[in-house]
């Protein structure tokens, strides 16, 4: 199965960060079409809902209805907040576009402002990426300095001001509220929805929030067309989508492939099938907030609604593989460790949930635990799960659930008794 390379196509060269060289291979050129046909900004969102654009930060929503969603006639600023916190564990990504290719997505963020008439536009980033950070803020400042982003743009009236903002490294701030929470100044807590940021977000402004990956797919929109880009992919999620494998495979590392390929294809046929010729024992397939899959599972589309009825999730497109000599019980305990540890601490069910769940995989692993424990946990993650402000508590739960119900042998035979 071949790769299909849009967002991806330009990674291989090393100066495309640098505007002059972007330039040279079409960077910005569908921004200047817009200023300079004057495209109405309605047409814009309706090419980007035709092209079945889905948010490709882990939840799936349709960029152009989102978009739609931002009342037209408000008297307050609107503004756009891109997600660039990428804190899912297995999920890098969103890290390989921001260093790689940034115009591309400074791209998507000026066409999507002039779409939904936002001048000022926040770049989100977390906290640990320093290097993606000196990229990104190179490449506006080239592109303020060039005319093609700050005031006036190419002659059009159009002012646009793209601001980075720098988070603390903390998961819960990947939830679009606790990253509005964030960017305020306040504490990383997620906010109760409705209102939704469409309409309260960023100062209490409609706000539209997208994801890195996802902006960066608006230009090839343009370009190609909504329903050329729809046609790439199936008949509800459109275009390509990047996948970040790590793990026991031959080769990790981000690929582009087609929406609604198989993931049983990505891990043998682009990644070259399991590492040393081992057996495959379970694969996550988007991010570890996703349940867990067995070798038989795999044979499924990578597409939002197959992945669902597949019991689990596309989710950020990280997909981390497992072989035959990985102890499930160890894998359990690091993903619960990192729950416990990221939990904001709002919700109780999750606040305590996440910290016993911890504590019991601890105990399992130990070889202090007991069958009943594992029922423990099961109810633990039912008291979590759809339950709490915000999804980080499911992002325990779902797991925990998948990995105990199709593992739990493993787990028992940790067990004395």
């Amino acid at each position: 199965m071949p790769e299909y390379k849009l967002v991806s196509k330009n990674f291989d060269y090393p100066d495309q960060p640098e505007l002059q060289a972007a330039v040279s291979r079409g960077a910005y050129e569908q921004w200047k079409r817009v200023l300079s046909e004057q495209i109405p900004p309605d047409k814009i969102t309706e090419e980007v809902k035709t092209a079945k654009l889905r948010g490709q930060g882990g939840a799936g929503f349709p960029a152009g209805v989102k978009w739609g969603f931002v009342p037209k006639a408000s008297r307050k600023p609107k503004y756009l907040c891109v997600n660039a916190d990428e804190g899912e564990p297995g999920t890098f990504k969103d890290r390989k576009l921001l260093e790689r290719d940034p115009h591309q997505m400074l791209e998507g963020i000026a066409i999507a402002c002039y779409a939904v008439d936002i001048h000022t536009a926040f770049i989100y980033m977390r906290g640990e990426f320093y290097e993606p950070q000196r990229i990104v803020q190179q490449a506006i400042d080239d592109a303020v300095a060039a005319g093609l982003l700050g005031k006036n743009i190419l002659d059009s009236g159009f002012d646009l001001n793209v601001i980075i903002h720098m988070g603390a490294g903390a998961y819960i701030c990947g939830e679009e509220t606790a990253l509005l929470n964030s960017l305020e100044g306040w504490k990383g807590w997620p906010r109760l929805k409705p209102p939704f940021p469409a309409v309260v977000g960023a100062f209490r402004s409609p706000t539209v929030i997208n994801n890195v990956e996802t902006l960066s797919g608006v230009p090839h929109i343009l370009r190609m067309g909504g329903e050329a880009f729809q046609k790439i992919g199936t008949e509800k999620d459109g275009g390509t989508k990047l996948f970040a494998v790590s793990g026991h495979v031959e080769k990790p590392g981000v690929y582009e492939l087609t929406m609604g390929s198989s993931l049983k294809e990505l891990i043998y046929d682009v990644c070259g099938g399991i590492k040393g010729g081992k057996k495959l024992k379970a694969v996550i397939p988007g991010g570890s907030s996703a349940p867990v899959l067995k070798p038989e599972e795999i044979d499924v589309p990578l597409e939002f609604e197959s992945m669902a009825a597949a019991g689990t999730m596309l989710g950020s497109g990280a997909v981390i593989v497992m072989d035959e000599t990985v102890s499930i019980p160890q894998i359990f305990m690091i993903m619960a460790r990192f729950y416990a540890h990221e939990s904001c601490g709002q919700c109780t069910q999750c606040r305590e949930g996440c910290t016993w769940i911890y504590k019991i995989s601890q105990k399992i692993l130990a070889g202090q635990g007991k069958p009943s424990d594992i029922d423990l946990m099961l109810d633990l993650a039912d008291n979590m799960n759809g339950k709490t402000v915000c999804p980080l508590g499911a992002a325990m739960a779902m797991p925990t659930i998948a990995f105990l119900n199709k593992f739990r042998g493993e787990f028992e035979g940790m067990m004395k008794n």
